[in-house]
């Protein structure tokens, strides 16, 4: 009866050892499974009186590599069994934290003034503003005294570039600026600059406390489409040598003023003589005044060379032919109140020629005698 109750005892160590070194090792397998669930067999201890049995769970299945419940996963991280792609999590990228902003359109091209007397002008100092880096020192040079809508123009768009960079700058002085200019400014260079402050404006209302980086565009369309609009001749469309006639040049892109003495004007490919004269100015437009050179009839090119540019209109105008001079009328001498005329070739000489009072009209009566400069001398009888 000892020995019957000590092999019992045993019995049941030996099943409680076995059952945990299954549960252990079913719980290590259960881990790596890729749905997360156990394996193994449920291994329970019955009675002290029978016997011991394991019951197989109906989910598992011993595979061919010889594990049993999950397979043993190798090789690169994060893989799956059955060849399957490793699942990925679906987080969002992560958000920056500052927001970025377009920055505003800039200056075109104008084309750049050659500035050949070297004083500062709306025009040339446009192209100094084209570098976003010179707004601060564009204006350097001009006086304080220099007004017209050109100039408060500029001045506020220094100022807008200035502060949409953060490095300064009045907004509202920029603004109120722009909203007074509106229609005033009637040059190519000043059109576009003035779209320019509005775009500059239109992004501070925008986003009022952004600052961005302006950029100077690479090519482009010119601001100024320089070239001669046309020739006034005085209405017929001819003229002719030494007369006067107006050059009208539109889109001007430099300070008019330098023409006169930098010009050089060509008309039929002959060198106009003289000065050209600077006329009348509206807006971008300007009218220079040559004078016609010796030219034979017909039409004739008109074109104009400043600074490294060259405008031509073809066939600008006509060279009229010159007037045909009449034969100047002869002398009459009126004295004593009879016409006398000259000499001709058929009154013999020591003859003269009298129109005498009551003589038929046109009619001419002739007198035989010694002229007035050599008396005669009497005849002896």
């Amino acid at each position: 009866m000892a020995v019957s109750l000590g092999m019992r005892i045993s019995g049941l160590l030996f099943v409680g050892a076995v059952a945990v070194a299954a549960a252990a090792f079913t719980g290590l397998e259960g881990g790596d499974r890729a749905d997360g669930g156990g394996g193994g067999p449920a291994v329970t201890a019955g009675p002290s009186t029978g016997p011991v049995t394991a019951s197989p769970s109906p989910s598992t299945r011993q595979r061919p590599d010889g594990h049993i419940g999950a397979p043993a996963v190798t090789g690169a991280p994060g893989a799956v069994a059955d060849g399957a792609p490793p699942r990925r999590s679906a987080s969002p990228a992560p958000s920056e934290s500052r927001d970025h902003f377009v920055a505003p359109a800039w200056l075109p091209p104008g084309p750049g003034s050659p500035d050949l007397d070297g004083t500062a002008d709306p025009a040339s100092v446009y192209d100094r503003l084209r570098d976003p880096g010179a707004c601060g020192t564009a204006l350097d040079g001009v006086p304080e005294a220099a007004d017209g809508d050109e100039w408060t123009l500029l001045r506020a768009l220094s100022s807008a570039c200035l502060a949409v960079q953060g490095e300064g700058g009045d907004w509202e002085q920029a603004d109120r600026d722009h909203a007074a200019l509106a229609g005033e400014v009637r040059s190519c260079k000043g059109r576009a600059a003035y779209a320019v402050l509005g775009g500059l404006l239109d992004f501070h209302r925008r986003s009022p406390g952004a600052t961005v980086r302006l950029r100077t565009p690479a090519g482009g369309t010119p601001a100024c489409g320089y070239r001669i609009a046309g020739v006034d001749t005085g209405g017929d469309g001819t003229a002719r040598p030494a007369e006067v006639i107006g050059i009208e040049l539109a889109d001007t892109y430099f300070d008019p003023a330098e023409l006169p003495r930098a010009a050089t004007v060509t008309v039929g490919g002959r060198q106009v003589p003289g000065v050209p004269l600077l006329g009348p100015r509206s807006g971008d437009t300007v009218v220079l005044s040559v004078v016609v050179p010796a030219l034979g009839p017909g039409p004739v090119d008109v074109s104009l060379r400043y600074g490294g540019d060259e405008v031509r209109l073809p066939q600008a105008f006509t060279v009229a032919p010159p007037d045909v001079v009449p034969d100047p009328a002869p002398e009459q001498d009126t004295g004593g109140g009879q016409d006398v005329q000259a000499p001709s070739a058929e009154v013999p000489a020591g003859l003269m020629s009298f129109a005498r009072p009551g003589a038929p009209q046109g009619g001419l009566e002739q007198v035989t005698g010694a002229t007035p400069s050599a008396p005669g001398r009497p005849t002896r009888g």
